[in-house]
């Protein structure tokens, strides 16, 4: 099936290759892959020779590994920008995250999990640079304290990196949503506040979830 088929009486929704997995994809993230299970090996087949991107959820209950888990109902479509298939069957893939997604009904795992997906754009909405400056702020902020604090989990490399994004996004005045969610890829969070930063149905909405996550690092680092 081709990237732009749909399935017909679908209401739009397209039949999508899915791989569920332990943390969410956020629109514009960047997703090394190592597969190595033959389902996903076949799917790594099917979008490569197809120019297909294949979905990504959330496992909320459950293990990547072998089936039977329970899968969030929203997710973020990814494309494969590199990949190489190893000499053992194995794959390495590179994807991105493009489209959120909602998953209308999941099919048959088989060969691998698919479901019917429909588009899930953001809602309409504006940030003002002053916002955007005051919560990248006090991003800044809070990785520095957890820094100082020997918290931060990140590489002197990686960090500096972040710290340069953050540096960057300060001043970026382009649409909200792919700013928010360039915001969302750089907070310290788990798998499921990762999920409500991707679920929230827009930029401010998104701010406000960043605001409560922070709200929780900020209360922990006090009290190490």
């Amino acid at each position: 099936m081709q990237d732009s088929d749909a399935e017909p009486g679908s209401g739009g929704s397209r039949e999508r290759a899915m791989f569920p997995l332990g943390s969410p994809l956020l629109p514009g993230a960047i997703l090394p892959l190592h597969v190595f299970e033959p389902r996903y090996r076949a799917l790594a087949r099917r979008c490569t020779d197809n120019d297909e991107k294949f979905g990504v959820v959330m496992i909320e209950r459950g293990s990547e590994v072998g089936g039977g888990d329970t899968r969030s109902d929203v997710g973020c479509m990814a494309a494969i920008v590199q990949h190489s298939e190893l000499a053992d069957g194995r794959w390495v893939l590179l994807a991105q995250g493009r489209e959120r997604v909602r998953v209308m009904e999941w099919l048959q795992d088989d060969p691998y999990p698919r479901a019917l997906v429909l588009e899930w754009p953001d809602d309409t909405g504006a940030l003002s640079t002053d916002e955007r400056r005051a919560v990248v702020a006090r991003l800044r902020r809070v990785r520095a304290q957890a820094s100082e604090l020997g918290a931060l989990g990140a590489s002197a490399a990686e960090s500096a990196a972040i710290d340069d994004h953050l540096a960057e996004l300060g001043d970026v005045t382009t649409d909200a949503t792919p700013w928010s969610f360039q915001l969302s890829a750089l907070v310290p969070a788990g798998p499921f506040d990762r999920h409500a930063m991707l679920t929230a149905p827009g930029p401010t909405q998104r701010l406000a979830v960043i605001s409560e996550i922070l709200d929780g690092v900020e209360e922990l680092l006090a009290g190490r």
